[in-house]
């Protein structure tokens, strides 16, 4: 059985001026059809498909060959429906799972002989077809009831080296075709049979082919999972049901976002940043301004007046990345799990309600063929910025600045047998503080949801150590009656000749402090020898293909959060716990929050309470 899936013209996608989320999400056509569904029966039904998702995102990292995937868990699972709408989604990296239904739609554009057929299998990782970003390969496959397509079971799962200019990641590069391996719409399986010579194109362009390979077989178990997984909920329960429960999801999920979105007052709220460069030209800041239009129940992200798109890999797809962005960012701050009293199933529905603009031809919305390979930073950094345009009007949903980077690191080189083994690390940041709470130390933020590799297992299989893993003590956190959270230092040497990629940001933009508290800190790298220690040399933010010999150590300094609110209301208590936790020195006690620590390490409490009257008369002057 095959159904045919119309096609777009490629032309009218990349002639648009701007470009708004698809209608198709709004259209009526998409939403319940039958009759509602009770709430027993529909509360067992979302659980079944929370869990399916949960179960799918746990099979592909359990089964992963590769440290990204296995590790890191930096992959998104779930299964979608008949018009791309996500029905459910895994426990992972929030940009994966959300910018699934983009790649879908993508592959309606250029799929192989324009039909479905029971037993196909389509690898797609094409930025100009909705993929997130080149490495981020997509498996899909279609679930066929009674010969009709109901639904698709997919993932995405960033793989370690798609045969790109440079291994692992790539920055500096001219445009997309240098990024490697280009899958759009493409049918590994077709009919259930395995496309051979495809099969062995893949091995033969990566430089780790086998882990890429067996990486892509987990992901195919995880899909046949979801797929059957779905054919026994619609054969327990009915494809009606099931359906239509899913459509009545969706709508409570949007429903409930709407309301959260109704309590923000009607209005236009703005804030600007920058990036340090695009990773060629280091001394031209790229421009970020975002602005957020509330307007009833519904919300439009504003890019507009941002950088326009950079002659390297620092640009970001549009509909992968930066509108996934986005509907993240009002997911995080207005349905928050740990502040809803009430389970808000993760699907379509929390979708909805954003409309993001972003100009054509700009760093959020690239032309073909700008490379568009490197772009976590921006858009982590873009949801800082809803945050900080929003705090005035939700002040207790917000954080002070974050570190709202990513560190993403390529180290490479050759083994004795002339295989080349790659590494991807990528490194904490840090939250800024909190209404109620500091921020979170040297821990992924915003859009970044992966874990850190076990160092053990680093020893075990490179030819590198880690000789430093701890929190900064370099700088301080941003001061404030919450104070912000602490960067990473990492410090990896490498026992052999290699290359290094490291796609990170704000070594120039501070994270900013709120409602009265101070400033962060930004990042930094470092290199030197273990033969010659003294003499370090400070890099840049981007670094591509950068040779490392024996005995070269690369450090990496992630920023500290922003302090939220007046330092001076700080209990003197706890700023004593931070120094003798090593968090705060004595200096930045008297200086940040006006808290006198003797020499024994005891609260002077008169001496405290004198030097608070004394800063907060100066700050009145």
């Amino acid at each position: 059985m095959a159904v045919k899936k119309g096609r777009k013209a490629r032309a009218t996608r990349k002639n648009a001026a701007t470009r708004k989320n698809a209608a198709t999400r709004s259209n009526p056509a998409t939403k319940a059809t039958g009759k509602k569904i009770d709430p027993i029966t529909l509360q067992v039904i979302g659980g079944a498909l929370d869990t399916i998702a949960k179960e799918m995102g746990h099979v592909l990292y359990r089964m992963s060959f590769s440290s990204i995937i296995r590790e890191s868990q930096d992959l998104g699972a779930g299964l979608f429906d008949a018009n791309f709408n996500t029905m459910c989604e895994s426990d992972s990296t929030p940009l994966h799972i959300g910018s699934i239904p983009g790649y879908l739609r993508g592959i309606e554009e250029c799929l192989q002989d324009g039909e479905w057929h029971e037993g196909d299998i389509v690898i797609h990782n094409h930025p100009y077809y909705g993929a997130s970003h080149s490495p981020d390969i997509l498996i899909a496959i279609p679930v066929f009831w009674k010969g009709e397509i109901v639904g698709f079971a997919a993932n995405t799962a960033h793989h370690l080296d798609i045969g790109a200019a440079t291994p692992g990641l790539i920055i500096d590069i001219p445009d997309v075709y240098a990024e490697g391996m280009l899958f759009a719409g493409v049918k590994l399986y077709e009919r259930g049979k395995l496309n051979e010579g495809l099969w062995q194109y893949i091995g033969y362009n990566s430089r780790v082919a086998q882990h890429v390979k067996d990486d892509i077989q987990a992901q195919i178990a995880s899909c046949e999972l979801g797929v059957r997984r779905f054919l026994e909920l619609i054969e327990k329960y009915g494809k009606a049901t099931v359906l239509n429960a899913s459509d009545q999801l969706m709508d409570y999920s949007e429903a409930m976002l709407r309301k959260q979105i109704a309590k923000i007052p009607n209005g236009e709220y703005f804030a600007e940043g920058w990036l340090d460069d695009d990773g060629r030209n280091r001394d031209i800041r790229l421009p970020i301004k975002v602005c957020v239009r509330v307007k009833g129940t519904s919300v439009e992200v504003d890019l507009t007046g941002s950088s326009d798109q950079v002659r390297t890999g620092y640009n970001v797809p549009f509909e992968g990345s930066t509108k996934v962005a986005c509907y993240f960012a009002f997911r995080a701050l207005l349905m928050d799990t740990a502040t809803t009293d009430s389970f808000i199933a993760q699907n379509e529905g929390s979708f909805r309600p954003i409309t993001v603009i972003a100009p054509k031809g700009s760093i959020y919305n690239p032309e073909f063929p700008a490379a568009a390979e490197a772009r976590f930073t921006q858009i982590n950094r873009v949801i800082d910025l809803i945050i900080k345009a929003l705090s005035p009007v939700i002040p207790n949903n917000v954080t002070a600045g974050n570190s709202a980077s990513v560190s993403a690191i390529a180290y490479s080189g050759l083994r004795p047998s002339g295989d080349y083994w790659v590494f991807i690390e990528v490194n904490e940041g840090a939250f800024g503080g909190r209404p109620f709470s500091d921020g979170p130390d040297s821990i992924d933020n915003l859009m970044v949801n992966t874990r850190n590799n076990p160092l053990e297992d680093l020893g075990m299989h490179l030819p590198m150590v880690c000789d430093r893993y701890e929190l900064r003590d370099d700088v301080m956190p941003g001061a404030g009656r919450y104070r912000g959270g602490i960067g990473v230092v990492k410090s990896q040497r490498l026992l052999s000749p290699g290359s290094v990629t490291h796609e990170n940001d704000r070594h120039t933009d501070v994270p900013w402090g709120a409602f009265g508290g101070h400033p962060g800190a930004t990042g930094k790298v470092e290199l030197f020898n273990v033969r010659d220690p003294q003499s370090i040399e400070q890099l840049p933010a981007k670094i591509s293909g950068f040779d490392l010999q024996p005995g070269d150590v690369l450090s990496f300094f992630g920023p500290c959060g922003g302090g939220y609110g007046d330092p001076l209301e700080r209990p003197a208590e706890q700023v004593l716990d931070d120094v003798l936790d090593d968090f705060c020195t004595v200096e930045h006690a008297l200086d940040a929050y006006g808290v006198v620590i003797t020499e024994g390490l005891k609260l002077d409490h008169g001496a405290t309470a004198l030097r608070r009257a004394e800063m907060r008369d100066i700050a009145a002057e």
